[in-house]
């Protein structure tokens, strides 16, 4: 198989999966333990995404500026500070650090 044929394998399949949603009865979603289910797996999902394009750079573990940054922006968000200046914040946090620090 190519690549072209390897993605458009997986976007039928995405597609598919997506179509499949569609026919689950609205019933069977408004359970409570489906909806905690989705609910925390969305939750980890994206903690996991957060964490992968933080820390990692290929296939090894690094500690540079994101770190600190992501540390920042945590605090933040625990703070309730407004989406836009966490960003400002996150970004000003990861420059001062290479710029003090080098990489």
């Amino acid at each position: 198989m190519t690549g072209w044929q390897i993605v458009l394998l997986a976007a039928i399949a995405c597609l598919a999966l997506k179509l499949l949603g569609y026919l689950i009865p609205a019933k069977v979603l408004e359970r409570p333990i489906i909806a905690r289910t989705a609910g925390l797996v969305t939750v980890a999902l994206l903690a996991a995404l957060v964490s992968v394009q933080t820390l990692a750079s290929g296939t090894t573990i690094v500690l540079d500026a994101r770190v600190p940054a992501l540390g920042v922006a945590a605090v933040l968000f625990a703070l309730r500070v407004p989406f836009v200046l966490v960003v400002i914040a996150a970004a000003a946090t990861a420059a001062l650090v290479r710029l003090l620090f080098g990489g």
